[in-house]
C-alpha cells in the first residue's frame, strides 16, 4: 500500500462538469476524489512522455492564390524589405515637411 501524504485542496468546476463527473464516478463505482485523481495522474503521465516535435506554425501557412501565382512567376524575388520601405516613406515625408 502507498504511504502517501495527502493534501487537501479546493478546485472550482463548472456545474455541468461537476454533475457529469459525479455521474461518471457513480457509474464506475469510485469516489469523485478517485476519479479526479486518476484523470490528473493520466494527464501527468502523458506530460512525462517525450512528444514529437511539432512543426512551427509558419511552416504550415500557405500563400494566397494571387501571391502563389506571382511567386511561381518569379515576381516576388529580391524585393525590398518592408522595414526599408517604411523607413524610406517616412524619410520622404519628413523632407516634404521642411
Amino acid at each position: 500500500m502507498c504511504e502517501c501524504v495527502f493534501m487537501r485542496t479546493t478546485i472550482e468546476l463548472p456545474d455541468e462538469m461537476y454533475k457529469a463527473a459525479k455521474i461518471r464516478a457513480v457509474e464506475t463505482n469510485v469516489s469523485l476524489k478517485d476519479l479526479v485523481t486518476r484523470g490528473l495522474m493520466r494527464e501527468l503521465e502523458e506530460a512525462d512522455q517525450v512528444r514529437e516535435p511539432q512543426a512551427p506554425y509558419w511552416s504550415s501557412r500557405k500563400l494566397e492564390p494571387t501571391f502563389a501565382h506571382l511567386k511561381k512567376k518569379g515576381k516576388l524575388k529580391g524585393g525590398a524589405d518592408s522595414t526599408t520601405l517604411v523607413s524610406e516613406d517616412r524619410s520622404s515625408r519628413e523632407d516634404a515637411l521642411f
